[in-house]
């Protein structure tokens, strides 16, 4: 079958249903899944059926990923939609939640809303759907932005990176969840708080160690400790974003315990780098909050195990190269963020795996969860029919390296150069047409912009 066509079934003896996983046919009719014929019946055949039969690669759900800085408009010479949902697409994503800033304007007004539409008409090409954002002053724009679909919004406690996307007080904080309380909506924080007391040196700006000093536990515990406050007391459902530091998870507990509608993501460069590994000058591992210490990357693989950590997103934060100091590795002035977006599905599974994680893990990590975050459950997440047919072609098996040649988003920054991962995707699929397929993409772009209208 060629990329760009559309699929009436898929079929392979590794189909993780909510069941488990075993052969099944995919049956699928338009955008939709139609039917689904497992235990070893097949579709009935039609003379014109398009089917794909991949023997024994993995069929899942298209992983959802709701932590993507795209930046377009306003910054597309660090990403835009074009290049950022193709690397998507050849990740086994199907679906991406945009971030309400790096773009420029950010998606704090109606108004900036529509720009970023305009941005993204006919260049994605899988399903995007956009958070908005909360900044002070800007309550009032956040219920026109609810009655158009958006999901939720995002904050930050401490300085963005960007002017153009000030951070809120907790004052701002109040006023905006008067707002969203009673509308089914998410408020996702940026959990760091600044710290008075915290003054490290600054003496040696090529050393990891110097720049991990800077942004302590301490800063991400105390934002959490507010978020719970307020959560529990306005009632809304609150996110905490890349949660890196593992001395709030029993915080976190504690919040559920008591009632707070609080759920939490973590990252695969939390859960694969460390900072006991990360080389002196080597601002491609720069991020905020930062990566931290082997022992606690393994507290937080724990939680993940148990169920303390909801769910597991890129949070793909793409810049240009002169923006990381490649030449200096001055940690105190790189651009904090990490480019993954392409290889999040195999990065979390080649580490996963070794600690007993299964593919139906990674569907509840990857694909439920977040489909249920940005509120596309009844649409996306798994293959159930009535479902869009979004699917991910995988042999969970094949071993590659990430080179440069292979990376479709614009800026080919990434931490993982160089690295052999396992998992490798064979083909996407969204809403029925395959839109990648072994290293080629369809001509036209096939996502939609999605606005969802969440029922309370």
């Amino acid at each position: 079958m060629e990329v760009g066509s559309p699929v009436s079934v898929v079929r392979s003896r590794s189909v993780v249903l909510d069941s488990g996983i075993g052969p099944a046919d995919i049956v699928i009719e338009g955008n939709k899944i139609v039917a689904i014929h497992s235990e070893g019946t097949a579709a009935p055949q039609h003379w014109n059926q398009q089917i794909l039969d991949v023997g024994d690669l993995v069929v899942m759900p298209g992983v959802v990923d709701t932590h993507v800085h795209v930046n377009e408009p306003g910054r597309t010479d660090w990403e835009g939609y074009w290049t950022a949902t193709r690397a998507a697409a050849a990740g086994g994503i199907t679906t991406l939640i945009d971030m309400p800033l790096n773009s420029n304007p950010p998606t704090t007004t109606l108004e900036n809303l529509q720009l970023k539409l305009h941005a993204a008409r006919d260049k994605c090409f899988v399903d995007t759907g956009f958070w908005g954002g909360v900044v002070p002053g800007n309550q009032f724009a956040l219920r026109p932005m609810i009655e158009v679909g958006i999901p939720g919004f995002k904050c930050f406690l401490i300085h963005s990176g960007v002017d153009e996307f000030p951070h809120v007080t907790e004052a701002d904080l109040r006023t905006s969840l008067a707002q969203l309380q009673g509308t089914g909506r998410v408020l996702m924080f940026h959990a760091e708080k600044e710290l008075a007391h915290v003054k490290p040196p600054l003496n040696e700006p090529r050393e990891y160690a110097t720049f991990l000093a800077t942004r302590p536990d301490e800063m991400e515990v105390e934002a959490i400790q507010t978020v719970i406050k307020l959560c529990l007391q306005y009632r809304v459902h609150c996110h905490i974003v890349h949660l890196s530091t593992a001395e709030a998870l029993p915080l976190i507990k504690e919040a559920r315990k008591a009632g707070a509608l609080l759920t939490v993501e973590t990252t695969p460069h939390y859960l694969m780098l460390a900072a006991e590994g990360i080389p002196n000058g080597g601002t491609l591992y720069k991020c905020c909050p930062p990566i931290r210490t082997k022992s606690n990357q393994e507290q937080l693989w724990a939680a993940l195990k148990a169920g303390e950590i909801d769910m597991v997103v890129s949070d793909h934060s793409p810049c240009t190269a002169e923006l990381k100091l490649l030449e200096s590795g001055n940690f105190l002035k790189a651009w904090g963020g990490i480019s993954s977006l392409q290889f999040s599905l195999p990065l979390f599974w080649t580490s996963a795996r070794q600690r007993g994680f299964t593919i139906q893990d990674i569907v509840n990590l990857m694909c439920k969860s977040t489909a249920r975050l940005c509120g596309m459950e009844k649409r996306k997440g798994s293959l159930v029919t009535g479902k869009d047919a979004d699917i991910v072609i995988w042999d969970p098996n094949k071993d590659f390296e990430v080179t440069e040649t292979i990376i479709h988003h614009k800026n080919k920054l990434t931490p993982y150069l160089g690295r052999k991962l396992q998992g490798e995707v064979f083909a996407t699929i969204v809403r029925g047409k395959i839109v990648y397929m072994q290293g080629q993409f369809s001509h036209k772009s096939f996502g939609e912009c999605i606005l969802t209208n969440i029922t309370q």
